[in-house]
Parts: C-alpha cells; structure tokens; sequence
C-alpha cells in the first residue's frame, strides 16, 4: 500500500521544499480567492475620473529613463544575471515620448546618496527563505550609492510602518548626517513611504525623493474580499521571523482607504516622486501569480497580478518606467534561489533587478540636480 522506497524519500523532499512556497502563495495570492465582485457597490466611495498623465500633474519620464537602462544594460548588463535586452525589459505603452539624446553617464553618483528600501507585505515573513544575497545592493554600491534595508513590519497598516521608517531614519549613526535620502517603495512600502513623509516632516526633510516600485499607491481590489487571517498564514512559513503587527495590512491596502487617505493628504513638496509601474505582457507572469492577474483583469487586465496600473502611480509624480514584468520579478529573487520552484510555480521571475536600479537611481540622480532648491 505505501512506498517507503526511494521514491517517496525523493517525494517527501520536494513537498519539504515547496511549503514555503506555498504557503507565502497561499497568503499573497489570498486576495484572489473570493468569487465576490471586486469592487462592490457603494454610495459613499470618493468621486473620481480617470484622465490622461498630463491632467494629473503626472510628467512622463519614459523616453529618458529607457536611454539609460538601454545604455547601462548594453554596456556591463550582459555581465549581470537575467540579462535582457531593452526592449524585452520595458512595455511600450501609448505614445511614450523620445529620449532626450543626451549622453548617459556611466560613472559615479553625482553625491553620496543614501538608498532605503521599504519592501512590501510580508517581507519580513519570508526573507530567509527568499536569500536574496544582497546582490542589488552590492551592485548598486559600487557605483557610489549607499542602501540600507528599512525593516518594517510585514503584517502592520501603513501608520504603524511609517512611525518605523521614522525611526529608522532618526537613528542613522551621525556618519550619515547631511546625506541625501532616496526611499524605494516596494508594493506596500511605497504608500508606507508617504505616510511616513506627511506625519513626520522632521525626518521626512532629509528625503530629496521617493520612488514607488509597483506600489500599491492606490491600494489593490484584491484586499477588498481578503481578511487579516488569511494574511497571517505568512506566519506558517518555516524559519518566518514576522509577528502580528498592529493586524492592520490588508485593511490598509483597501483602494477606498488608500484613495481617501491620498485626498485628504497633500504630499510634500520639497520631494520629487517617482513611479515605476510593473505592466507585463500576458505571458511575463508567473503561473502562480495568474490566479490574481485573471481576477484583477475583470476590472482591468493591464495589472501585474497584484495591482492594477494606474493604482501603482504617485500623484504628481514622474511616471519612470512601464516594466514588462510581474509583481514578483521586479523584486523577489525566487528563481535564481530556489530552480525548481522557479521553474513551476515562479516560472517568469527572471529580470534584471540589479541592472534596473542602478538605472533608476541614474535617472533620479540626473533629475534631482535640475532642482537646486531642495538639493
């Protein structure tokens, strides 16, 4: 009746190896379970329109942005892991407008600059897991920029994680005094990011910009049906080092909440704001992501399988880039950690990350110096 060979060994091995996985996909993949509309019906949601990017004080920053990542791609991105091609990486959308021709420089940060990432839902949960190595980081600080990864709790509302990156900033050792901040915004941690600058304006005066990477600015229609506990069954991922928090992540990811909170908070405007937007082709997502993506398309198929793409873009902003990947592969590194996961469940997990940011940190450096007044 059972098989004690080494069949089932081998078995027993790969089902060790996926819970993780699944697990974290069980959670992140919670908001797509309900058969319930996406967005149901109300009186009392916020009035609003759709309009072009000129109309929402949205300046498009496209055609420069892709002649650098051609540029640095073509010159030392073939060296790097997931290289591809330019025109692979970024998602022609609309009538993008040409590049500047200016020539790109490929040398040192123009400052000492100091990068902090906030990562998104859950993170904390699962980092040991995901083993990143640092590879982003290693890459970009050759080039003269600073990182520092700014813990936040995964399973916390946006208030709570904003009184972190307080902190966080507060207690920077003095060497770091006077250095310019650039914050990165990874799906959740980008509206924790602007939280962050509009209830703290002491700390938030050493930020010169913040950057949303295929945030949830705008929150996602996938909380809407979704609970807490579903979001806590990050909690089961082995070695998960994430606690409770305040319970508030998935009410803080509501598109009402979120969107309200943008019309009641004007951002500060001694920061410049910057978008990337993930905007996959059909066939860059993950199968284990397609679930979300199919749900999220009866609103709108022009998502990332977590977001939709216009709730990924800060008012006010510059829209830098439309990035032809998932929500996953602009930041998780699964597959190059874990082959055979990244063969199956997180089959389209492959972009250049390393390349990506050292590019966008280019284009922000290259934009904040037209801006003497808050360097």
């Amino acid at each position: 009746m059972f098989n004690h060979g080494p069949e089932a060994f081998a078995m027993k091995k790969l089902l060790i190896q996926f819970k993780p996985v699944v697990t974290v996909f069980l959670a992140l993949s919670l908001f797509a379970c309900s058969g319930k509309p996406l967005i149901p019906y109300t009186d009392q949601a916020e009035p609003m329109i759709m309009v072009p990017l000129s109309f929402a004080g949205v300046e498009d920053g496209r055609g420069r942005f892709r002649e650098i990542l051609c540029s640095v791609l073509e010159t030392h991105g073939k060296e790097m892991p997931d290289y591809r091609p330019c025109e692979q990486a970024l998602t022609r959308v609309g009538d993008e407008p040409p590049g500047t021709g200016e020539p790109v420089f490929l040398g040192n940060a123009s400052r000492d600059f100091l990068v902090g990432l906030v990562p998104g839902l859950g993170w904390d949960c699962f980092t040991n897991w995901l083993d990143t190595k640092r590879t982003v980081p290693a890459h970009i600080e050759k080039y003269g920029y600073k990182f520092s990864l700014v813990e936040v709790d995964g399973l916390s509302g946006t208030l709570v994680n904003a009184g972190h990156i307080n902190s966080a900033i507060e207690g920077l050792d003095p060497g770091y005094d006077g250095m310019p901040i650039i914050l990165l915004g990874y799906s959740k941690g980008a509206p924790d990011i602007l939280e962050f600058v509009v209830n703290y304006p002491q700390a938030a005066a050493r930020v010169k910009a913040v950057v949303s990477i295929s945030g949830a600015v705008g929150g996602s229609p996938l909380a809407i049906n979704a609970t807490q506990n579903q979001a806590e069954l990050l909690l089961r991922v082995p070695g998960s080092e994430c606690t409770t928090g305040d319970r508030g992540v998935v009410e803080s990811m509501l598109p009402d909440v979120r969107r309200q909170w943008l019309a009641d908070n004007p951002l500060p405007g001694h920061i410049r704001y910057y978008s990337v937007v993930t905007y996959p082709q059909p066939d860059r997502i993950s199968s284990g992501l397609k679930r979300g993506y199919k749900k999220l398309a009866k609103i709108d198929s022009r998502n990332d399988s977590q977001v939709i793409f216009y709730d990924q873009i800060i008012p006010g902003s510059t829209l830098v880039a439309f990035t032809n990947a998932d929500h996953w592969a602009m930041a998780v590194p699964v597959e190059r950690n874990h082959p055979f996961i990244g063969s199956t469940i997180v089959n389209r997990n492959d972009y250049p990350r390393e390349v990506f940011v050292e590019a966008l940190l280019r284009y922000v450096d290259e934009d904040l110096a037209k801006y003497p007044d808050i360097q």
